[in-house]
């Protein structure tokens, strides 16, 4: 998964906002309260990271073995030190445990205005 951290989108020079991204990860087979548990497990170690502004995991209400996560940085270089901390390469080794597939990230231009 490190050349996730490589393929990031840059900025773009007229955007004014903080760098988002919304993924989407499907559990394996009788794995989604194993998933539900890891991705659990990185929220605080993550919020208390510099740079994050956002970052919420949701599960579906329809379908449980879906989960969707939502992330705000204050830049994409805090989101390349996050990808890089020891728990979430962690938790990347070992997605494939976990996981029907690979997951599915959208990067986000920011149209609104951010509030906190």
């Amino acid at each position: 998964m490190s050349s996730m951290i490589l393929d990031l989108p840059a900025q773009e020079t007229n955007e004014t906002g903080p760098y988002a991204l919304m993924g989407r990860a499907r559990a394996k087979a009788g794995k989604a309260e194993a998933l539900e548990a890891a991705l659990i497990a990185l929220v605080g170690p993550t919020r208390r990271e510099e740079g994050v502004m956002q970052y919420h995991v949701h599960r579906d209400r329809a379908d449980p073995e879906l989960f969707v996560f939502y992330e705000v940085w204050a830049s994409v270089g805090h989101l390349k030190a996050h990808l890089l901390q020891p728990y979430v390469q962690d938790f990347l080794e070992r997605r494939h445990t976990l996981l029907a597939g690979e997951m599915e990230i959208r990067w986000l231009h920011m149209a609104s205005p951010y509030q906190a």
